[in-house]
């Protein structure tokens, strides 16, 4: 009996060391054979995926491992977990999680993937914080219909659940408030307004027209519910914004850009009618993004346009940019969806070489009548002589203009990009 209890006392002791090894290391490693396990032993697992070659990688590990060694020490009851990847070992981790460059961070709440990574500051403060954020509650209280409706920002998505604090139903909206709180503001009763509500319900009220739709389904599946609180705060048209544009080329997804003048709401809502109208079924091949045109001149410029055109369609597919050819157009039936058609055919390529003698001639009188914009004049002063392009020359690279956004992408010297020799 003595030698038993010598075994287990034992055992003990050595499960109290490796446990206080890793609260003192505070970073696990995540691997393939316990990879379920550890995004499914916290309500908040921040994941750091690294590569030994990458210098960027070696610079934030200490950095991360750091991090988690004082956020538990601060926080030492927290359902939080800190993990890194060595995605050289452990590639399938990588190829699940869609992981192109190094280091790459990401955070999962209740065992799901929240879809924005982490692209903030890599100091041991802004680690700590962002966890911290991620535990906060992501629901608001409100005490009556009349407080919630002057309290919501109707700029913003709005989920209104007026439900049971008891049952299955305010579970599943926690726990999607919690993965979607970036997309939308949750709000739901107090425990004494529960206490007085007959039934359940869920609303969406929409920030473009100020409507409530109401949730029709089974609250208790979370799968169904989720779907369609997802639908509702992440629109199929978004705003592209100095802020997301990298997130948003990584989708990979060519875009779909309407440059206009960001006060003009009623342009937003007809590009927002069409794409829901004609393009309802393209989600996997076309990112429709509202494009403030004053912020975004550039590219504007890239295609001969100005904010005096505003506003202006066009497809930046990361090879070639293309204008939608005729404005009044856009809300004819068919118009748009053929235009995205023509992309995915190489008819819009095809085309810019038939018409190139005229887009010449289109960039040299917006030459004429834009004098004061020294970039354009650089891209298109010369022929390689130091003479003028007279309007009818052809200039030597005769392809449609190159993309603007790809040089969005993330930056080179903040990643290392995956070659998948390197694995």
């Amino acid at each position: 009996m003595a030698a038993f209890e010598r075994y287990f006392f034992s055992l003990a002791v050595f499960f109290t060391i490796v446990v206080q090894w890793l609260e003192a290391r505070g970073a696990v490693q995540l691997t393939s054979q316990n990879h379920a396990e550890v995004i499914n032993g916290a309500q908040v697992v921040f994941v750091a995926f690294c590569a030994d070659w990458c210098p960027f990688s070696r610079r934030l590990k200490p950095i991360f491992e750091q991090s988690a060694e004082v956020f538990h020490k601060e926080n030492p009851n927290a359902s939080a977990a800190w993990a890194i990847v060595d995605s050289q070992q452990n590639a399938d981790i990588n190829d699940k999680y869609l992981v192109t460059k190094y280091p790459t961070m990401k955070v999962f709440v209740n065992g799901e993937l929240i879809q924005k990574e982490y692209r903030s500051s890599r100091s041991v403060e802004a680690l700590t914080n962002f966890v911290k954020y991620q535990l906060s509650t992501a629901i608001n209280e409100f005490g009556s219909d009349n407080e919630v409706e002057a309290a919501i920002d109707r700029t913003k998505r709005n989920i209104i659940a007026r439900l049971n604090k008891n049952g299955q139903e305010y579970a599943n909206m926690k726990k999607i408030g919690s993965i979607l709180r970036e997309e939308c503001t949750f709000w739901v009763p107090s425990d004494t307004l529960a206490q007085t509500m007959t039934g359940n319900s869920v609303e969406f009220v929409d920030p473009d027209t100020g409507d409530k739709q109401s949730f029709t389904g089974n609250m208790a599946d979370y799968e169904f519910l989720k779907q369609w609180v997802t639908d509702k705060c992440i629109p199929l048209v978004r705003e592209v914004t100095f802020e997301n544009v990298e997130e948003l080329t990584e989708e990979g997804l060519p875009f779909l850009l309407f440059f206009r003048d960001p006060n003009d709401k009623s342009a937003d809502k007809m590009f927002t009618e069409q794409v829901l109208r004609e393009l309802y079924d393209q989600r996997s091949t076309i990112n429709p993004l509202l494009a403030d045109g004053f912020k975004f001149a550039h590219p504007l410029r890239h295609l001969g346009k100005s904010t005096k055109d505003l506003p202006v369609l066009a497809i930046d597919s990361f090879q070639h940019m293309f204008v939608f050819p005729d404005m009044n157009q856009l809300t004819v039936p068919g118009k748009l969806r053929q235009f995205i058609m023509d992309l995915h055919s190489g008819k819009l390529h095809k085309e810019f070489h038939e018409t190139l003698d005229q887009k010449l001639i289109d960039l040299a009188k917006f030459q004429a009548d834009n004098p004061e914009d020294p970039e354009f004049h650089e891209a298109h002063k010369e022929d390689g002589q130091g003479k003028p392009k007279p309007p009818g020359a052809k200039p030597s690279d005769t392809t449609p203009p190159p993309s603007v956004f790809k040089e969005l992408k993330p930056s080179e010297k903040r990643y290392s990009f995956l070659q998948k020799t390197e694995l």
